[in-house]
């Protein structure tokens, strides 16, 4: 059976899971656009500053963090702020331990809403299947006894193309929640890397 085939034939219950497959996309387009864009502005960044950091060159380091916007700037943005100030290696870490915790947001924002439509979109699924089955036992008790079955049979496979519908929604959705949770700690691991390699051409003592 034809996937619009397939649609047409599952009910009201379809729309609402087409729905849920519509946001789920758009956020999972998004996602991997930010996380890809923020990956490599982070990789660039890290090439740029390496030298400067080697060469002990802080200030034009401050400078371009100040002009570059990702969280591995803001992060080592505080530490440069509290290494101009005070040396102290406990200090400057706990400053970039703040840039941190002030980047994380916005580097796991809406993936975990990816997990929540698959699970609606397969309850969904299975809410359609069972209005339709009741539907259909309602509407074979009062048809011919010759038709009962083939009656029957006709009704559930239609009532059943809604939990299938919602499958085929949840599948894809919880793929891509996986594959973002991972390239997420990836690039988590990344800027704390990169924070403490930081730290420690910054503060060598």
């Amino acid at each position: 059976m034809k996937l619009v085939e397939l649609f047409q034939s599952g009910g009201l219950f379809m729309y609402p899971i087409l729905i849920v497959f519509a946001a789920g996309a758009a956020i999972a387009l998004e996602r991997l656009f930010y996380l890809s864009r923020t990956t490599g502005a982070t990789n660039r960044l890290w090439s740029q500053l390496v030298p400067m950091l080697k060469a002990r060159d802080f200030m034009r380091a401050l400078q371009l963090v100040e002009n570059t916007k990702s969280p591995l700037s803001s992060i080592l943005s505080y530490g440069f702020a509290r290494h101009s100030a005070n040396k102290r290696r406990e200090i400057v870490e706990a400053a970039m331990e703040e840039g941190m915790l002030d980047a994380m947001p916005h580097l796991v924002q809406r993936t975990h809403y990816l997990s929540t439509f698959a699970n609606i979109a397969t309850l969904l699924g299975l809410l359609g299947t069972i209005v339709g089955l009741i539907q259909a036992f309602t509407a074979v008790a009062n048809a011919d006894p010759a038709e009962k079955a083939e009656l029957l049979s006709a009704s559930i496979s239609v009532a059943m193309n809604t939990t299938a519908f919602g499958l085929m929604t949840a599948i894809p959705l919880l793929l891509v929640h996986s594959y973002l949770v991972t390239k997420t700690s990836r690039l988590v691991d990344s800027l704390e890397k990169a924070a403490v390699k930081s730290l420690n051409m910054m503060i060598n003592d």
